[in-house]
């Protein structure tokens, strides 16, 4: 007789920023960048430390066919990923934008360690492309040598 020993090996992908394949056209169209109502809404707003749930936002200006970019926004504060939709979406009206939340789910931000870490879902709007959300925080956190995401957790 003998005995098989197995081991159980993780295999979920985690993706650093030097692996990410997410195109600028995927984050903002080009005409993005010259509509002056498009940028004057931030890219990122999150809080500044800890782990809280985060939404991805389209936003796009009506007048102007095809343009668009998306944002970042995630707070501890919110309780659900629709109230964060709910406190940023009128700000972005005013303006004379459209917006819709295209998906959601958490970020654990550590500034002390230059880390954030992108993972889960929303239960309401569902899983966010969190490669794009890296890409749009990595812009804004350049120092940070440690942005990861993963599909993996609520």
């Amino acid at each position: 007789m003998f005995t098989v020993t197995l081991t159980l090996i993780d295999y979920t992908p985690k993706y650093t920023l030097r692996k990410m394949a997410v195109s600028q056209a995927e984050i903002m169209s080009a005409g993005a960048l010259k509509n002056p109502k498009l940028k004057a809404v931030a890219d990122v707003d999150i809080d500044k430390h800890g782990k809280f749930k985060y939404i991805l936002i389209k936003v796009h200006d009506p007048e102007k066919e095809r343009e668009f970019k998306h944002i970042v926004r995630g707070y501890s504060r919110a309780s659900f990923h629709a109230d964060i939709y709910d406190e940023i979406a009128p700000s972005i009206e005013e303006r004379g934008l459209d917006c819709e939340c295209i998906g959601g789910g958490r970020i654990s931000h550590e500034p002390n360690k230059k880390k954030i870490e992108i993972f889960g879902y929303s239960q309401g709007y569902g899983q966010a492309n969190h490669s794009i959300t890296a890409r749009i925080l990595s812009k804004k956190y350049r120092e940070y040598d440690n942005i990861t995401w993963n599909n993996e957790g609520y």
